[in-house]
């Protein structure tokens, strides 16, 4: 071998170890360029360029063969980077109480392809994740993408290590179900490659929105939402989830904020997950729920077609009052440095942004001291590709390895 043969092949192994945090930079948009990778890894140009150009090799990234500036910029051209748009993918799937959605997401949070919304959930957890995989199972054999693992998001606590959904209340599943080995059963079964995961629908959510969404950059990222039935929570501390001793933190939804208020599934009063979901504004409007949507969606449809409307005006100042009393609580405890909302709560900030900013400030010691942003989720479908990323992570963490496995 040459002596620039040998150069290059000392440089790519000493760049070896920084292939997983160069993925990540790549995959979360932090690095553009090539000229931005060198700086974030602190290492040389040439070490720099060894690693995108084995990241390429993997059929992970794309490395712009034109060197190119923006308009405006000073300094040499840097090689533009971006994710392998023909790269392999990760199956995620979320289960939610008005049905389930199956995806194929690549690198960069990009959703390629997905399977027609299925409507009913079973309270056979066997069952419903059977047919979960098999229309993953479609996607991937349609579209001949290679697969790195799949994910997993449903409505309830997940219990680590064992994997089990302590509370799926939503979906009449059996409390301690197995959902991850059930999930796992049935992707090898399938003959799908790649580990299987399993998480709580709204930590994956903000997982997600942090590495792609309106919680980049954030430190100290609290996450609230209400999808179909309930209301949960997730902390990201410096981009990594925050899931307690056990997998259990951030149950927002038991929060009381109305003591005298509605009977909730825990036996409590008043908590936020029976006062702040979509069948509590429905019902403060005064609207029977119908079959022909899910109550989300018809939630959103009453708020931006009859806002006007006194009675969905007071249904809606109602739940904005009763969530920014559980979120003036949760930054007392918590001191996040952004709060994003997701599903109803994102339109209900919409609605009406300065009441709900207002009572959190009143009502929080932080938020009278100068405020925390409050930000609405902005990705459409947040649960699957953080499902997404937990198929992702051991290939961020070791592509080599991963990718060899």
């Amino acid at each position: 071998m040459d002596g620039k043969g040998t150069t290059t092949r000392t440089r790519l192994e000493r760049g070896r170890g920084a292939l997983g945090p160069a993925l990540e930079l790549v995959h979360t948009g932090r690095a553009p360029t090539r000229a931005v990778l060198t700086a974030e890894l602190g290492v040389t140009r040439a070490t720099a360029g060894a690693v995108a150009a084995e990241l390429e090799a993997l059929g992970l990234i794309r490395v712009d063969s034109r060197p190119g500036a923006a308009a405006g910029s000073q300094g040499r051209p840097s090689h533009r980077l971006s994710v392998d748009e023909n790269g392999p993918v990760a199956l995620a799937a979320q289960v939610h109480a008005d049905g389930f959605r199956v995806a194929l997401v690549g690198l960069g949070g990009r959703i390629v392809a997905t399977a027609p919304t299925r409507g009913t959930v079973t309270a056979d957890p066997a069952q419903v994740l059977g047919e979960v995989v098999e229309a993953g199972a479609g996607l991937l054999r349609a579209g001949g993408h290679r697969c790195v693992g799949a994910g997993l998001a449903v409505p309830s606590a997940v219990a680590e290590p064992e994997g089990t959904a302590l509370n799926p209340l939503h979906l009449a599943w059996p409390a301690g179900a197995p959902v991850r080995e059930i999930f796992a059963e049935r992707v090898r079964a399938a003959d799908i490659e790649g580990p299987a995961f399993t998480g709580n629908d709204v930590n994956l959510a903000a997982l997600a929105e942090h590495r792609h969404g309106a919680g980049r950059g954030a430190q100290h990222l609290l996450c609230v939402a209400t999808g179909h039935r309930g209301v949960g929570g997730a902390l990201v501390l410096d981009g990594r989830l925050h899931s307690g001793s056990s997998g259990l933190a951030l149950e927002v939804g038991h929060l009381t904020v109305n003591p005298e208020g509605r009977p909730c599934y825990c036996g409590g009063k008043g908590c936020l997950d029976v006062e702040a979901d979509p069948l509590a504004f429905l019902t403060a409007a005064g609207r029977v729920p119908g079959p022909e949507v899910s109550l989300l969606q018809q939630s959103r449809d009453l708020l931006r077609t009859e806002y006007a409307d006194p009675s969905v005006r007071g249904a809606a100042e109602e739940l904005i009052d009763r969530l920014g009393l559980g979120l003036a609580g949760l930054v007392n405890i918590l001191n996040p440095d952004r709060i994003i909302l997701g599903g109803l709560h994102r339109e209900l900030l919409d609605a009406d942004p300065q009441r709900l900013r207002a009572v959190v400030a009143d009502r929080s010691l932080w938020g009278r001291s100068g405020g925390v942003p409050i930000l609405p989720c902005t990705l459409d479908h947040n649960s699957l590709v953080g499902a997404a990323e937990l198929a992702w992570q051991p290939v961020l963490d070791d592509p080599l390895g991963a990718l060899a496995r």
